[in-house]
């Protein structure tokens, strides 16, 4: 099953995020020409944790991995599907949200990590329909509450039965003492554009609202007698495929399992892998170029399928970080390392920036763009070290940007014979890869004077050195051969004695400079505030509301406002 607890060498357990349909339990996914539907059928016994049942569609963790893997496969393996239907398959109901047993039984860290990986699903949806025309419509049949109601938030189009009894609702704050976990807020006023006062009395009401003040408010979009929803349904699904953007073409191409070892302290694919040092409290991510030329054209490319390198190493890295995210919580700090020829990443990119009409190639541009961004919003410090033999080139180069701090080297270091290092950058590096808040890598650093990023661009294609790469701004430090191992070395040893609290805060607060978009509020904002809520006593106390959910008895809160 998705999320399935399996034994590391070391004794330990860990969720894994690779799943596939033949193993789904919660979910049921059928194509049928440009329409796909997404059946959401939860198995009450398939929790990922003992403890509790999934009642109602209620979800855990392994229920989003299914959905997350659901969608990336449409992407990918369906490139005629136009329009996507998610609904239930249970009577009366759409989905209760996340589970409260489990929120209540769970840590602090698995319960930002659950909220954090919804976030970043949900998100996904709505890239779909933005940048692969797959077009999303939510079917409610019955009660869409909390994180229920935040799924159907994600699609373009909300049809709701019209029974007396369908609502939706957002009940977080007065069942539970904390907030809607995976952007129902802000997609409530931002996206729906909910009138504020209107969004007030929503979110603070638990039976939530149905019928005609639902499409009045602009919950939904529109209500549907019992009788006549399923030809709503087909008619609406036909429209919004009819009005998509998307010009897949032939067969779509299949996401093979990855080959992963996972083996003590290291974890082992094809092009990436990771080295634990858990007394340093660091993770080091390796990527090595592809000793093979790009394919001779999309056909080539299509033919390749998941093994076309951009896509292996995307998928090799997203499952990487996902792993760290979650089963190493003690893990300070991602070390990114690169191997390998520069000139091999930049015919990618070159191969990428060619074909970007094709619609293979464009879902590997918002793969990897989706892949960073899930580097950006992970709460570990992150550092790139640009070394002899490193290929930190185009797309590569973007995991230099996205540190927090990086360390290039002057030159050769004694006794290498390996080449010095250089960075290249590419077309990749200013404007397919924007962060969550709508700007490049290279425009959030350069806030101060944008003409520096004028100047990078006129280097498109250079090998810059190290002073060189400096003096453009794009490396933190510039160390020669003498000082290079005493430097990286006391920024290590100090960084990993700060509380990882502050940092976490801190870096947050760092990486995202300049303007918003609903995208980035859902993870500054609303995530920051969600972590400090989650940790209140009145919400996680003894006597707090999720510990005193369905008891029968009433929650004690500390009632001053601070």
């Amino acid at each position: 099953m998705a999320g399935e607890d399996r034994k590391l060498a070391n004794g330990a357990k860990h969720i894994d995020f690779q799943t596939d349909p033949s193993r789904y339990r919660h979910w049921k996914l059928a194509v049928a020409g440009d329409v796909a539907t997404l059946t959401m059928d939860v198995d009450e016994n398939g929790g990922l944790f003992e403890g509790y049942q999934l009642k109602l569609n209620s979800y855990d963790l392994g229920v989003d991995i299914e959905l997350a893997d659901a969608v990336q496969r449409l992407r990918f393996e369906h490139p005629q599907v136009k329009s996507v239907l998610m609904r239930s398959g249970k009577n009366r109901v759409f989905c209760a949200g996340a589970n409260i047993r489990m929120l209540a039984g769970s840590t602090h860290a698995h319960k930002v990590n659950f909220c954090k990986f919804t976030n970043e699903t949900r998100n996904g949806l709505e890239d779909s329909s933005e940048n692969s025309g797959q077009k999303f419509i939510c079917v409610v049949n019955g009660t869409a509450a909390g994180g229920g109601y935040e799924l159907a938030l994600a699609a373009d189009h909300i049809i709701m039965a019209d029974d007396g009894s369908a609502a939706v609702a957002l009940p977080e704050v007065p069942l539970l003492a904390v907030l809607p976990g995976t952007g129902g807020l802000t997609r409530v006023v931002d996206k729906r554009k909910v009138r504020r006062d209107h969004a007030d009395f929503f979110c603070t009401i638990e039976e939530g609202i149905k019928g005609k003040r639902a499409v009045q408010w602009r919950l939904v979009d529109e209500i549907v007698p019992n009788s006549k929803l399923e030809a709503r349904v087909n008619e609406r699904a036909k429209e919004f495929a009819a009005s998509s953007k998307r010009a897949g073409q032939g067969e779509g191409i299949v996401l093979a399992p990855l080959t992963r070892t996972i083996d003590g302290d290291s974890i082992r694919y094809e092009f990436v892998s990771v080295d634990l040092d858990r007394a340093a409290r660091t993770a080091t991510i390796s990527i090595k170029a592809s000793d093979a030329t790009p394919p001779a054209d999309a056909a080539a490319m299509q033919a390749q399928g998941a093994s076309f390198w951009p896509l292996q190493v995307a998928r090799e890295l997203d499952d990487a970080i996902l792993h760290l995210r979650i089963n190493e919580l003690e893990v300070a700090m991602l070390v990114f390392k690169s191997h390998g020829d520069g000139a091999s990443v930049l015919a990618y990119d070159a191969f990428l920036d060619v074909h970007k009409d094709h619609w293979l190639v464009n879902e590997v541009r918002h793969y990897w763009k989706r892949v960073l961004k899930r580097i950006d919003v992970t709460s570990r410090t992150l550092v790139t070290l640009v070394e002899p033999g490193s290929c930190f080139a185009g797309t590569l180069a973007e995991l230099v940007f996205a540190a927090d701090r990086s360390y290039m080297l002057i030159g050769s270091r004694q006794g290498d014979n390996r080449a010095p290092p250089a960075i290249v950058l590419s077309a990749m590096n200013f404007g397919p890869y924007p962060m969550s808040h709508g700007l490049t890598r290279l425009e959030s650093r350069f806030q101060a004077d944008p003409g520096d990023v004028e100047r990078a661009a006129a280097k498109k294609g250079e090998a810059l050195d190290a002073e060189a790469a400096e003096e453009l701004g794009l490396v933190t430090f510039a160390l020669d051969d003498i000082d290079w191992d005493d430097e990286v070395r006391v920024f290590f040893e100090e960084r990993s004695s700060f509380s990882p609290d502050s940092l976490t805060g801190m870096e947050a607060n760092l990486r995202f400079v300049g303007p918003e978009t609903m995208e980035s509020k859902i993870f500054s904002r609303l995530t920051a505030w969600q972590n400090w809520i989650f940790q209140r006593p009145n919400a996680v106390g003894e006597v707090g509301a999720l510990q005193r959910y369905g008891t029968g008895e009433r929650a004690q809160f500390d009632m001053t406002r601070v």
